[in-house]
């Protein structure tokens, strides 16, 4: 059985975590799986906008525990699943297209980094996070690196320190989710959020969400400095002459993605 689906929807390309019997336990085989499918999204155009999603009853519930014990012998083998980890978690924000996490039932330990790592998070009024490594002597130290990114310093701590679970209602508040919305809804809701962002550039998301990235940690200073160069080389691209020209005739842009 393949780990990790993707199916196409229109624009939007759903990936999906697909080991329920393991709760969607983030495994070598299941992060290698979706290296893959990110290197398919990468170079579909078609895809405008990726969600990632678990089948069965949780999104994920992190690390595959039993293969890190049976590797807990080997630093070399535990220390291949945390780089490959590493390395999938960086591809979500080097990917062109926006990525949203649609969340359901648990997200714990590296699935809670899964989430915090994606552009964006949605998830169901039941959902629920943690970072509870260290009630089994196993620190999240690599969950904790865009957790403090995304939800800061105290409230990261807090979540670290303790292992406690999360209520979605806690996540948004504290920014770890843009929305929460009832268990019923969430699929269709995640659906019309990507499908309206797949309205904009192709181009211009890619762009955006680069810059973003590149600016996110520096400081205010060379942050401007860095932003106002690529949105001066922003207003020479095709697109970016198409919108203005669109907006000003009141009508609906053209995208050429370029």
């Amino acid at each position: 059985m393949e780990r990790v689906l993707l199916e196409k929807e229109g624009p939007i390309g759903w990936l999906i975590l697909n080991h329920p019997e393991k709760r969607n336990a983030l495994s070598l085989e299941m992060i290698e799986g979706l290296l893959d499918k990110l290197a398919v999204i990468q170079n579909d155009g078609a895809i405008r906008v990726v969600v990632i999603r678990g089948n069965g009853p949780v999104f994920s519930a992190g690390h595959d525990i039993r293969e890190m014990s049976s590797s807990s012998g080997d630093l070399h083998a535990v220390r291949k699943i945390f780089t490959t980890c590493n390395r999938m978690m960086l591809q979500l924000h080097e990917l062109s297209q926006p990525v949203i996490a649609m969340v359901h039932g648990i997200a714990t330990a590296a699935g809670c980094q899964l989430v915090a790592a994606c552009d964006l998070a949605i998830a169901e009024t039941g959902a629920r996070f943690a970072t509870p490594g260290v009630k089994i002597g196993l620190f999240c130290t690599t969950p904790m690196v865009p957790l403090v990114r995304v939800i800061g310093r105290r409230r990261a701590m807090d979540m670290l320190l303790t292992g406690r679970f999360v209520s979605a209602e806690e996540a948004e508040h504290s920014g770890l989710l843009n929305r929460v919305v009832p268990a019923d809804r969430l699929v269709e809701e995640t659906r019309q959020w990507a499908l309206d962002l797949s309205q904009a550039s192709p181009f211009t998301l890619a762009l955006g969400k680069r810059a973003f990235y590149e600016q996110v940690d520096l400081a205010e200073k060379p942050a401007y400095d860095y932003a106002k160069e690529v949105i001066s080389m922003n207003c020479m691209e095709d697109d970016a002459v198409e919108g203005m020209t669109a907006f000003i005739e009141k009508r609906k842009p053209v995208w050429r993605s370029r």
